[in-house]
C-alpha cells in the first residue's frame, strides 16, 4: 500500500513538473498573446468610434450606424483572438472554433431568416441614396413622410398623422415612389371655356397667370393643349413644373394655379361654363 502511494505521488509530481516546464516555455507566447488581445480591444474601441463618426455623415439612422460600428468592433476582436490562439500554437482549438461558428451561423441564419432579410434591407437603404428621413414616399398602397429608418422597418407618417410600420424588405422588393429624389415635379390643371371665347387669348392668359407665380426655365416650359369639344365648353390641359417634395406641396400648387387662372379669366371676362341642359317642349299640348 505504501509503495502504491509513493508511486502515485511520484507520477503527480512528474505531471506537475511537466506542466510547470510547459508553462515556463510558453510564458513568452502567453505574454505576447495577452498583449495582442489588449491591443485588439483598444483598436476595436478606436475603430468603432471612428466608423460611427464617419457613418454619421452618410447614414441618418442611429441603429444602423451602431450596428455597423459594432460589427467592425467584433471583427477586430475576433481577429485578435485568432491571432492569439495562433501564437499559443492552439491550431486545433482554432479549427474547432471556426467549425463551430460556421454551424452555429447556419442555424441562426435559418432561424432568423425574416429578421436578417429586413436587417440587410435596412443596411441597403441606409447606404443607397434612395430614401432619407423626411422624404415623402408612396409604397404598398401607403403614402407619407419617412419619420425613421431602423434595421427592421420604416416608420411612415401619413398625411392624417397615422403611423405605418413597413418592413424594410417590402420597400426593397417592391416599387416605391420617392418625391424627395427630385426637387421639381410636373402637375396639371384641366378647365373649359365657352365656345364663343377667343382661344388664342385664353391660352395666353392662362400661361401668363402661371408664369407670374411659378418659375419657368428653358427645360421646364409651360405646356398648354386644347383637348376636346365638351358638351358646354372647349376643354384644355395646362401642365407646369413646381418645386415640391411632397404630394401636399403639389396639391397646394395646383390649388393656387386654379385660383390664378379663375381670377385672370374673370378680369378678362372669359366664361368658364357649367353644364347646361335645354328642354324643348312641344307647343301643341292638348
Amino acid at each position: 500500500m505504501q509503495n502504491e502511494m509513493n508511486e502515485a505521488w511520484s507520477l503527480m509530481l512528474e505531471k506537475l513538473n511537466s506542466w510547470v516546464e510547459t508553462l515556463t516555455s510558453m510564458m513568452p507566447n502567453m505574454i505576447l498573446a495577452l498583449f495582442v488581445i489588449l491591443i485588439t480591444v483598444i483598436l476595436s474601441r478606436i475603430s468603432s468610434r471612428y466608423i460611427s463618426r464617419l457613418l454619421n455623415y452618410r447614414i441618418d439612422s442611429p441603429s444602423v450606424r451602431n450596428l455597423l460600428s459594432t460589427f467592425i468592433s467584433i471583427f477586430v476582436i475576433a481577429l485578435g483572438l485568432f491571432l492569439a490562439l495562433g501564437i499559443l500554437n492552439l491550431d486545433k482549438a482554432l479549427t474547432s472554433i471556426l467549425a463551430g461558428a460556421g454551424v452555429a451561423g447556419l442555424a441562426i441564419g435559418l432561424a432568423l431568416q425574416g429578421t436578417l432579410s429586413n436587417t440587410f434591407a435596412g443596411i441597403f437603404l441606409a447606404f443607397k441614396d434612395v430614401m432619407s428621413v423626411g422624404d415623402f414616399i408612396e409604397t404598398d398602397n401607403y403614402s407619407g413622410t419617412v419619420d425613421q429608418i431602423t434595421l427592421r422597418y420604416i416608420k411612415l407618417r401619413e398625411p392624417d398623422n397615422n403611423i405605418v410600420i413597413i418592413p424594410n424588405k417590402i420597400i426593397t422588393e417592391n416599387p416605391f415612389k420617392n418625391y424627395g429624389l427630385t426637387q421639381q415635379v410636373r402637375t396639371s390643371v384641366t378647365c373649359g371655356v365657352s365656345y364663343d371665347s377667343d382661344l388664342e387669348e385664353v391660352k395666353n392668359i392662362a400661361i401668363s397667370a402661371i408664369q407670374r407665380n411659378f418659375p419657368v426655365s428653358e427645360d421646364n416650359e409651360i405646356e398648354f393643349y386644347y383637348t376636346s369639344f365638351g358638351d358646354s365648353s372647349i376643354n384644355f390641359l395646362l401642365r407646369f413644373w413646381v418645386k415640391a417634395i411632397t404630394s401636399l406641396s403639389i396639391m397646394e400648387a395646383k390649388s393656387k394655379a386654379i385660383e390664378l387662372i379663375k381670377s385672370d379669366f374673370d378680369i378678362n371676362h372669359i366664361d368658364i361654363p357649367y353644364p347646361i341642359r335645354s328642354i324643348k317642349m312641344d307647343s301643341k299640348i292638348t
